[in-house]
């Protein structure tokens, strides 16, 4: 109850959007390739701006 007002790290935000993403694209894989191919380029540029923030952090 009380991680509910919890503010989450940017991190966080990307590896739960990173997620979404994927289980959109996975969704759409049966559906529309095309669409399925773009959500997994977008959810790749979510990874790596992940790990840019994490490499970012780690160096600091």
């Amino acid at each position: 109850m009380f991680g509910l007002f919890r503010k989450r790290s940017p991190a966080d935000k990307l590896e739960k959007r990173y997620r979404i993403l994927l289980e959109e694209a996975h969704r759409l894989g049966t559906s529309d390739r095309k669409a399925s191919d773009l959500k997994r380029a977008e959810a790749e540029d979510v990874l790596r701006q992940l790990e840019a923030l994490r490499n970012g952090s780690q160096h600091s």
